[in-house]
């Protein structure tokens, strides 16, 4: 028994000895060297380089950044001259990325510069061995987004209040322009939108796509907008309702994006300052901080552009037989006479010249060589859609609009309604 009992106590030595090596040896077995991550961007690993990132301060230029990271003049010189095809180093803006790849020694002497105008595109030089320019784009993933919104006092507030990007509300001021007077938005008009948000390395928004389909409901009035291509070959698109019918208008409601009305079209217009007699209005005008950009309301060519008495810098612009339209105080002129403008362009920007208390554009419109209030008119409506499309068109809105109803309307206070 005895003998029994001593052979069990060494074999169970052995075992636990056994294991314990076993565990040692383990512990040694997983114990490997942690490498450090490989961190690549622009095409280059940077854990090759000294990687210094900094933004362009005021006034700095192209050979000054290379100076301060060890390449001389004459070498700098060369990689400009060789580089301009493709980047033109004067181009450099304040406030605006880059990045110096320099040799991981001593010297820490630069090899590549990368400046970055925005946050998708950048441009190259590696001057390594040769000197060589070239431009990229950071891949972009586009994500299909919904909003909505309530208004309680202008679009861009209930845009800001839902925490969306400001640019969605310049879109959807373009998409409405000619169906909604936006400086009479109501309380309480609801709008939903479909839109496409874009992104770098699926976390950093980069801006605002199209917007696929929107929704509107003014004054009671629901208004659809659906984005339709009409033309694949030359990527013309424009925005269509649910029949079909196109949302522009030869004329925009207005020749600002953002502004207020400060004084409407009044032929009896009585000003206490001169007696109380009657100095007919024949303008509207929209008030705006000094240098906000004037456009013209429809395609037209200028027949006139000077500067005259109290009209200050003004610019005039004849549509067709029928319309013309005037634009007074300007700051500065665009455009000069002869011009050919589109619907849009900028023609000028707001100031306060020629007669007046306050910096505004006053908006003057003919209609058959007499002033009239474009507000009371009803304008023509431009190009429908093409008949041979239109059985397309109303195929390819049906699942966006079925989207577009389903969207809840979201209240300042958290809350949906339908």
């Amino acid at each position: 028994m005895i003998q029994k009992i001593l052979i069990f106590s060494i074999v169970l030595s052995v075992f636990i000895s056994c294991k314990r090596g076993d565990v040692e040896n383990f512990q040694e077995e997983v114990e490997v060297e942690v490498k450090p991550e490989i961190i690549e961007e622009f095409g280059y690993v940077l854990n090759n380089y000294k990687v210094i990132k900094d933004t362009i301060r005021k006034g700095e230029s192209f050979g000054e950044i290379l100076d301060r990271h060890h390449v001389e003049y004459p070498t700098i010189y060369k990689i400009a001259e060789e580089a301009r095809d493709t980047f033109d180093i004067r181009k450099l803006r304040a406030g605006k990325p880059y990045t110096v790849l320099a040799k991981n020694d001593s010297t820490e002497l630069a090899q590549v510069f990368i400046y970055q105008p925005n946050k998708v595109e950048y441009y190259i030089v590696d001057f390594t061995d040769t000197i060589q320019a070239k431009f990229g784009r950071k891949e972009v993933k586009t994500v299909i987004k919904t909003a909505s919104g309530i208004i309680e006092s202008s679009l861009s507030q209930a845009i800001n209040d839902q925490g969306l990007n400001y640019i969605i509300a310049h879109e959807m001021s373009d998409i409405y322009a000619w169906t909604i007077d936006f400086f009479h938005l109501q309380k309480g008009d609801k709008f939903k939108l479909i839109y496409e948000e874009r992104y770098i390395n699926d976390t950093i928004p980069v801006g605002i796509g199209n917007i696929s389909a929107a929704y509107f409901k003014h004054k009671n009035q629901p208004l659809y907008a659906f984005n339709f291509v009409t033309d694949s070959l030359n990527n013309i698109n424009d925005y269509y309702d649910e029949n079909a019918k196109t949302l522009r208008r030869k004329f925009l409601k207005a020749p600002l994006k953002f502004s207020r009305i400060s004084s409407r079209y009044n032929p009896n217009r009585r000003i206490k300052l001169y007696g109380n007699r009657v100095r007919p209005h024949f303008g509207t005008d929209f008030a705006a901080p000094i240098g906000t950009p004037i456009m013209a309301t429809a395609n037209g060519t200028v027949i006139a552009s000077r500067y005259r008495g109290g009209n200050g810098n003004y610019v005039k612009i004849k549509h067709n037989a029928t319309y013309t339209t005037q634009y007074l105080h300007m700051k500065k002129r665009k455009v000069k006479k002869g011009d050919y403008v589109k619907q849009g362009d900028v023609i000028g920007w707001i100031g306060m010249t020629g007669n007046t208390t306050g910096p505004h554009v006053c908006y003057r419109f003919w209609k058959n060589g007499k002033q009239v209030d474009p507000f009371k008119l009803k304008l023509p409506s431009a190009a429908p859609i093409k008949e041979s499309l239109k059985e397309d068109y109303l195929s390819f809105i049906l699942p966006l609009k079925d989207s577009l109803d389903i969207i809840p309307t979201k209240y300042l206070d958290n809350s949906t309604n339908q």
